[in-house]
This record gives C-alpha cells, structure tokens and sequence, in this order.
C-alpha cells in the first residue's frame, strides 16, 4: 500500500493559496496594494508571523513584491514577460499592430462568448456600469476616457468570461494597448465617423451578451475588431502615400532651385 503523508496543512501555506486563488478570480489585480500587515492578518484570522511566511511564499514564487516603505503589491506577471526589448520591437514595427489586433478578434470573440453563456447577475451590472460610462464619455465628446473606458469594457467581457487564463491574458494585452506600446488608440478617432461606428458595435456586443446570445456575442467582438483593423489598415496606407508624396515633392523642390546648365 502506497504511503499517505497526513501531516496538516502548514497555516502559512493555506495562507498564501487562498492569496493565490484570489490573484487567479481576479479579486487581486496586477498593481492592487494588499492591506498593512495587521489588518491583513486580521481579516484572514491569522498571526502575523503566519501572514508573513505566506508572502515570503508569494514573492519567491513572482506573484507580489514587497517595496521598501510602500508595502506589498501584486505584480504584473504576464507584463513582466515582455521584455523590454521585445517591447521595442512591438513599438518599431507596425506589422506589430495588425498582429495584436488578430490575437484579439479571437481572444474578444471567445470571451464575449462565454461571457454570454455565463456571465452572472453581478457580471451584467458591471458591464452595464461600463458601457454606460463609455456612453458618458462619447457624449461628452471625450476620447481620451472613451478609450480608457473602452478598455475598461473589454476586460469585464474578459472577466465574465469566467475563464482565469483568458482574464489574465486580456489585462496583458489591455495594459499594453494603454501604454500605446502597439500603437496610439487617438488614431482610431481620426476619421470623423469613427467614435459613432466603435460605439455602435461596443453596444451589439454589449447587447448579445445581456441577452445570452454566444453566437451573436462572438461575431458582433469579431467584427469590431476587423472594422479597428481597417481603420488601422487604411490609415497606414494613407501615412505610406503621405511619405511619399512628400518625398516626390522635396525632390521637385530641389530640382527646380538647381541652375540649369
């Protein structure tokens, strides 16, 4: 008969999984600040000693990092595995762009979908708060909190997807998407239509999964994010006539203020 190791549990070990398990759901963020070491300790019921062993734990194992005077916070730990020389390259390259925007359309696709299947009560209030505030901003005509509100909105999609492995990922690519690491969202507002079309499809999304429609909620994701891909597209080829159109014109203007021989 195999041998069964029945030894207890050590509390700093339960301690650091359920810490763990909060990281996972979401309920702790990338960022978030845990509570001072007491009143952590005495909302988990624990000793002090016991807490600190657990985030010991925690930090050897990457999820938070203790800053010298400024407490514990979670880390970003799909952030910091983009170097940041992969960064750069994300940045010098606009093939970058489209490659971002593909990754999306099937990660928002999947999400949207699952987040109609199973989105809770709780998940469709926050949703509603979202789009709301989204719809706030585009009436104010405010695009800088449009687009940060419109990030805002994908992730809750993400959240209510109910898959952990998605919702991280997503807070990845969102926080690089808010860096302007792939590139500069104002862009998306260049064409004087483009606030009115980006809302309209936010609010089919938004539709599909208040009204449990997965199939629906997939294509109306997967089409937002080929018509952002066209208006990247189509403002690339514009830059590229731009330059050169200059060109052909600083060498016009060079040939006509040469003496002629």
């Amino acid at each position: 008969m195999d041998e069964v190791d029945l030894r207890p549990e050590r509390l700093s070990d339960s301690v650091a999984r359920y810490l763990e398990k909060l990281v996972l759901e979401g309920t702790l963020r990338a960022g978030d600040r845990l509570p001072a070491e007491r009143k952590l300790a005495a909302e988990l019921n624990v000793s002090r000693p016991s807490l600190r062993e657990a985030l010991q734990k925690l930090e050897a194992a990457g999820l938070v990092e203790t800053r010298h005077g400024g407490g514990t916070f979670v880390r970003n730990a799909f952030g910091a595995a983009l170097t940041d020389p992969l960064i750069q390259l994300f940045h010098d390259h606009p093939q970058a762009a489209f490659d971002f925007i593909e990754l999306r359309a099937t990660l928002e696709g999947m999400g949207a979908y699952h987040a109609a299947l199973r989105g809770t009560d709780a998940d469709r209030e926050t949703l509603s708060e979202h789009f709301a505030a989204m719809e706030r901003a585009h009436a104010n005509e405010d695009p800088t909190e449009e687009a940060e509100r419109d990030a805002d909105f994908h992730y809750a999609i993400a959240e209510a997807s109910h898959n952990t492995v998605l919702m991280h990922v997503m807070r990845g690519l969102l926080d690089l998407l808010r860096r302007d690491v792939i590139f500069n969202r104002m862009r998306l507002y260049k064409r004087p239509d483009a606030r009115d079309v980006l809302l309209r499809q936010h609010r089919a999304i938004f539709t599909a999964i208040m009204a449990r429609d997965a199939e629906a909620a997939r294509a109306a994701a997967q089409g937002h994010m080929a018509e952002v891909a066209a208006f990247f597209r189509a403002d690339r080829e514009a830059a590229i006539r731009d330059d050169s159109a200059r060109r052909r014109r600083a060498r016009s203007r060079t040939s006509l203020a040469s003496p002629a021989r």
